[in-house]
């Protein structure tokens, strides 16, 4: 666990895949061919606090979604590429613009199209219910599902590693009721 606490403590980036990560993988088509995608509660706030800590956070997608870009926005993720095909040219194009290396970037993934970057990044992080090879591939691996709090797994060991998670559950602990946000 100390190699990953050392990795994850040179982390400015946060990637996410979608489907699989911060959904639970379910896709329900209404009769009206509209598509719903649930996402965990848990893992917005997390995503908010890893924000508000300074760590940037971004997503790529293979999954061309209207709720993506909803999501993304309700949680002021900046950086979100919704790609055909290969992820790899996003998170190139992602790393120059924030001007990072591979090695202060993790990613959470669950599947095969999340291979190339996993195999990039400083930090590769599998969903606990990723398909085997994609958790042998992985630096570490949640013991939450996706979409089940995984998210939020990965925040707060960045979060940790960096020394910052104490300060925040302090901070939380010390809010009278009037000044605590749900989210």
């Amino acid at each position: 666990m100390e190699d990953i606490l050392k990795k994850a403590a040179k982390i400015e980036l946060l990637i996410f895949d979608v489907d699989g990560v911060l959904t639970d993988g379910h896709i329900y088509f209404s009769e009206h061919q509209e598509i719903f995608k649930a996402f965990h509660v848990h893992d917005g706030l997390g995503i908010k606090i890893l924000q508000s800590s300074g760590i940037n956070t971004a997503i790529i997608t293979g999954s061309q979604s209207a709720i993506v870009r909803l999501r993304a926005n309700y949680l002021d993720i900046p950086h979100v590429y919704q790609v055909t095909g290969n992820k790899v040219s996003a998170y190139e194009e992602l790393i120059k613009k924030l001007g990072l290396s591979d090695e202060k970037v993790a990613y959470l993934g669950d599947d095969l199209p999340d291979l190339p970057l996993m195999q990039r990044v400083g930090l590769s992080i599998a969903v606990a219910n990723a398909t085997p090879f994609i958790r042998e591939h992985a630096n570490w691996i949640t013991q939450a599902n996706g979409g089940k709090g995984a998210a939020r797994e990965v925040c707060e060991l960045i979060l940790r590693a960096k020394g910052l998670l104490p300060n925040i559950h302090n901070s939380y602990l010390s809010c009278s009721k009037a000044e605590l946000q749900i989210e």
